[in-house]
């Protein structure tokens, strides 16, 4: 038994002088930026590649963008909100997260597939079915949630700050809002004679190992840039830095769902998305820390619902979003990061 532990001890010690296997090693254990970054996009885009099988085991259409997609793409921003609140660092970082993340996602992540393939919600249907009319209707009712959250946000914001009380209350209208589509859900597998399968469980395991490579991703990557990040890529801009990283998931499920001809997800998926930023995210940090209203906390919060209103006038009217309307989304966001970098 001595015999063999000295040999693997040897084995050991002969690897270990094997320069180019201890730097294979000393990579993984110690990643840099790069992997870190490598690491976060992969498993989000996994967590996105449920979707599908998540869809054909109880939830279509609408509510998958609405109910479902939110809580993968939106995770990301759940974990940084989370991981500040750790560290005790201010909740102003939070809230530009989540107002860059709704910025972008309403305005370029949008007007991009608008531009290249145009946001059809009857795409090939002169005659919308049934179906359509009620995803329709869905999302027109998403996009005035959006508009009324980030009204209760500028409310409860107004002497400077965002409370713990004011936390609560956000929490409180964003869960009544996911249990008014949970009911949705039920009542329409009901009256389909659907059930929602026993495979879901499967898919709800591989989503929870691929959130702790977002959430350890995530939480190195701060770390990162809090000990060794300069100039533009420093703490100063963590909450920018932060909230265009955290669109990229977004970006692929719009790009994704617009090339196949899914508008309805498409767009669903992005507004659902902005309903974690705001109110959840927003609130649940709010809970236990106040944050404090930065400057820019108004112009950005306007653009959102300017680009909420804009984005439920073209699909009420025209069931679509045009290319002209993306080009004039796409101005507008530059015209945000100019402000935020200036």
């Amino acid at each position: 038994m001595n015999d063999l532990i000295s040999h693997a001890v040897s084995f050991l010690t002969s690897i270990k002088n094997i320069k180019g296997l201890q730097a294979c090693v000393e990579l993984l254990l110690t990643p840099g930026w790069w992997q870190l970054l490598l690491c976060f996009i992969s498993c989000s885009f996994l967590m996105i590649f449920r979707l599908n099988a998540v869809e054909k085991n109880g939830f279509e259409g609408t509510l998958i963008g609405t109910l479902v997609m939110p809580y993968f793409s939106g995770f990301p921003n759940l974990c940084f909100a989370y991981l500040i609140a750790r560290q005790g660092s201010n909740g102003a970082v939070v809230l530009e997260n989540c107002l860059v993340n709704n910025v972008t996602t309403l305005t370029i992540v949008l007007a991009l597939p608008s531009i290249l393939w145009g946001l059809n919600l009857f795409h090939g249907n002169e005659q919308p079915r049934g179906e359509m009319k009620i995803n329709h209707l869905s999302l027109l009712f998403s996009i005035l949630a959006m508009i009324f959250f980030c009204a209760a946000v500028f409310l409860v914001s107004r002497d400077g700050k965002i409370s713990s009380a004011d936390g609560i209350m956000l929490m409180g209208i964003f869960f009544f809002w996911q249990l008014y589509h949970m009911f949705d859900v039920l009542k329409n597998n009901t009256r389909k004679a659907k059930t929602i399968k026993k495979r879901i469980f499967l898919d709800f395991i591989l989503i929870a190992i691929f959130a702790w490579g977002i959430f350890s991703s995530i939480d190195n990557l701060i770390q990162w840039i809090l000990l060794h990040g300069t100039g533009f890529f420093s703490k100063t801009n963590l909450g920018l830095l932060s909230g265009i990283l955290m669109v990229l998931p977004n970006a692929f499920l719009a790009v994704y769902y617009a090339a196949i001809q899914r508008a309805d997800i498409a767009y669903s998926s992005q507004i659902g998305d902005c309903h974690i930023c705001i109110p959840l995210c927003i609130g649940l940090f709010a809970l236990f820390s106040p944050i404090t209203v930065p400057p820019s906390f108004e112009m950005a919060l306007f653009i959102i619902m300017g680009a909420s209103a804009g984005h439920f006038l073209f699909t009420a009217v025209s069931g679509k979003l045009p290319r002209f309307a993306g080009i004039i989304l796409t101005c507008l966001y530059l015209f945000f990061i100019y402000k935020e970098i200036i």
